[in-house]
């Protein structure tokens, strides 16, 4: 996979992208990992990248000509020309086989749709992401309309750019991709990767200050094992996201599970 970030400020990213799981997987050549400072497609001499709202208001917006040029620049480069949007292309017509499948452009905004752990796994089969992280008031609407593919949010609340939430679904994505993590599975068992919270996790030693771990995770039946953790996992989700239960298929045990725990005093 090829990622290409979008910002006016690379060096907030560069951390993140050369740290821990994000830089093990960049060394091995898992993923390549880009910044680029759309402010060089600037073509006025004073470099500028925002202009003043038509119709007044506050603040500062993004031109479009400056964004368009980097992210057609990043596509030519990573032979993945052409953008879809809408599902037609916006500039080449660049067929979409496994090598030039266009890109998705990724607008990280307030006003996109909540990243959730499904999204990232749909990104995750992608070959080709470039981010857009953006500041000031916003980004002319003509990014939005004829350029992005998707828009993303973290959270319903404002931070002063998009490079933090654009390294959030970075990590989320890129531990997903085949190799990142040490132990495969790991990423399957995730919470929200099967609908439900994770189940609790114990370690050595087996008892620490009076506390114990349950008898079934040393008993060393692994059915026995697979049956506590999966009731644990509807317990806490049912504890703590009741919302998530709403939304996944239960088999008829873990029904009989969820009566059960519902029946039972929290």
């Amino acid at each position: 996979m090829r990622i290409d970030v979008l910002t006016l400020f690379p060096e907030m990213c560069e951390g993140v992208f050369n740290a821990s799981i994000l830089g093990k997987a960049r060394e091995k050549g898992l993923v390549t990992l880009n910044t680029v400072n759309f402010r060089d497609y600037s073509t006025n001499k004073h470099s500028t990248v925002d202009d003043y709202p038509y119709g007044g208001g506050g603040g500062m917006v993004l031109k479009p000509d400056p964004i368009f040029a980097a992210v057609e620049d990043v596509s030519a480069k990573a032979g993945t020309e052409g953008v879809v949007r809408s599902g037609q292309n916006v500039g080449s017509t660049e067929s979409e086989s496994s090598e030039g499948k266009p890109p998705r452009v990724i607008l990280m905004c307030p006003q996109g749709e909540r990243f959730s752990q499904t999204k990232a796994e749909e990104l995750a089969e992608e070959s080709h992401l470039i981010f857009i992280c953006g500041h000031y008031e916003g980004y002319d609407e003509r990014i939005r309309e004829h350029l992005v593919t998707d828009e993303l949010s973290i959270g319903d609340y404002v931070l002063t750019g998009g490079e933090l939430p654009a390294m959030v679904v970075v990590d989320s994505v890129v531990r997903l991709l085949p190799g990142v993590l040490g132990n495969e599975s790991s990423a399957v068992t995730d919470s929200f990767s099967t609908g439900l919270l994770e189940y609790p996790h114990y370690t050595r030693p087996a008892e620490f200050r009076g506390w114990k771990v349950p008898d079934v995770l040393i008993s060393g039946h692994h059915a026995n094992i697979e049956v506590w953790r999966r009731e644990q996992a509807l317990k806490r989700t049912l504890e703590r996201r009741p919302d998530l239960l709403d939304s996944i298929e239960l088999s008829e045990e873990e029904q009989k599970m969820l009566r059960r725990l519902k029946s039972e005093p929290l």
